[in-house]
């Protein structure tokens, strides 16, 4: 039996390495095997399985989707046979590298300032910070935790709250003393918007006038990827943006930017949670980890504003 299990660790992770590298050739370099090999292996694998894992040509190779399926179960399976030794040798102490994709101001603002003390508690954990606006993909082992703004989708990942945050609709004094300053949401036509390139829940910008919530449609000659490219560019002059309030507390707070249209914001709140893959095999290290955060981040109210 434990043979058996060997060998399959040892297919898991020839397949798992050819999906990779992307050629059975660069897989046989990385695993100091020959490409017959690994060939033979995979072979085996798919004959074991009774399904077609990879099709393969003369100039490339793609999974198929039993393929993908394997790939994904392959990394879970692999990575928590790691964790499990790490912990074994650490005799418990939580440790090993997590991997954590958070948005681009808010990592500047609010994550990074709380690492030194987590990395104090647990100095046998290392961290990998993916920061950038875009969604990574937590369920595929992209990332070990991510930190997401607004709605989640329906997933079987698990999801924590650290906190919400309001929005404001705001520009440069500079902007508003060539182009003029917006009295109502309808104002907003005759000015230049500048918004999040990625597609959002909400088409437009939401506003509240008379009791009535609705939706207004936006244009103007820049779109980002990321909020603190909008808050660079609105100090620049250039436009009205709406972002999050923890972009610019302190912005605002000196002046160089200004608050606009405050009367007819709907004070919508846009949830902050961490997101990873939970149940009872959890690595300690993500555990702590999201412990840490939640702790910090709602225990002082920093990511309520």
């Amino acid at each position: 039996m434990s043979l058996i299990k060997t060998d399959r660790t040892a297919e898991m992770e020839t397949f798992l390495c050819v999906a990779c590298t992307g050629s059975l050739s660069a897989a046989a370099r990385e695993l100091a095997l020959t490409p017959s090999a690994v060939s033979r292996i995979i072979t085996r694998l798919e004959k074991r399985l009774g399904v077609r894992l990879i099709v393969r040509s003369t100039r490339s190779l793609r999974l198929t989707s039993e393929g993908e399926s394997y790939a994904l179960a392959a990394r879970r399976i692999l990575k928590d046979l790691d964790d499990t030794e790490l912990t074994i040798a650490n005799r418990g102490s939580p440790s090993g590298n997590i991997k954590v994709t958070t948005a681009t101001a808010h990592s500047r603002l609010t994550i990074v300032p709380l690492l030194k003390e987590f990395l104090q508690r647990y100095p046998d954990i290392t961290i990998e910070i993916d920061v950038s606006d875009q969604i990574r993909d937590v369920a595929a082992g992209h990332v070990d935790v991510a930190i997401r703004f607004g709605q989640l989708p329906d997933s079987g990942l698990h999801a924590r709250r650290l906190g919400d945050t309001g929005r404001v609709v705001l520009a440069s004094p500079e902007y508003l003393a060539k182009a003029g300053v917006p009295t109502t949401p309808a104002d907003l036509a005759r000015h230049n918007c500048l918004d999040f390139s990625f597609r959002r829940l909400e088409p437009g910008w939401p506003f509240r006038e008379n009791g009535h919530d609705f939706m207004l449609a936006i244009t103007g000659n820049v779109i980002a990827n990321n909020g603190e490219t909008l808050v660079e560019l609105a100090q620049q002059g250039i436009g009205i943006t709406r972002v999050g309030r923890f972009h610019v507390q302190q912005a605002l707070a000196n002046g160089q930017l200004v608050p606009l249209l405050e009367e007819y914001n709907p004070l919508d709140r846009e949830a902050i949670h961490a997101v990873f893959i939970g149940g009872n095999n959890i690595p300690a290290r993500n555990r702590v980890f999201v412990d840490y955060l939640v702790e910090k981040m709602t225990g002082n109210g920093s990511t309520v504003v």
